[in-house]
């Protein structure tokens, strides 16, 4: 479990954060994604036929940046590696499902599979430049 700063815990909350993932040409790839702050960890569902679960599978460096809708100029950075983990049975994506109002099956592929991500922190950046 991660201790978060408490200046920031309230953007643990928060409706988007953006995924940052290595592609298989060695550039930054940036996506928008759901999260949950689950248990002291910060955690996604994905489906495993998208671009940012196979960077993930095969280079686990990742960064997830919450921002602070309301004043841009204060944020969370997470920097660390994912740990993917099966959620053949949906039970992780119905949670955060329940976050969003959405069924998270109804954006799956036939043929995809849902899996459990798990931000597991090496550096957590709180910044307020709000002054």
């Amino acid at each position: 479990m991660t201790e978060f700063p408490a200046s920031h815990t309230d953007l643990l909350e928060g409706q988007v954060a953006t995924l940052a993932t290595i592609g298989s040409d060695g550039l930054p790839q940036l996506t928008e994604v759901w999260f949950l702050h689950a248990d002291g960890e910060l955690k996604l569902s994905l489906n495993d036929s998208r671009l940012k679960t196979k960077n993930l599978l095969a280079r686990p460096e990742c960064a997830l940046f919450l921002l602070d809708l309301g004043n841009p100029y204060r944020y969370l950075a997470v920097r660390g590696h994912a740990l993917v983990e099966p959620d053949d049975d949906y039970a992780f994506a119905d949670r955060v499902g329940a976050k969003y109002g959405a069924d998270l099956r109804n954006m799956d592929k036939q043929g995809g599979h849902r899996v459990a991500v798990t931000i597991q922190p090496a550096n957590v950046y709180p910044v307020d430049m709000s002054g």
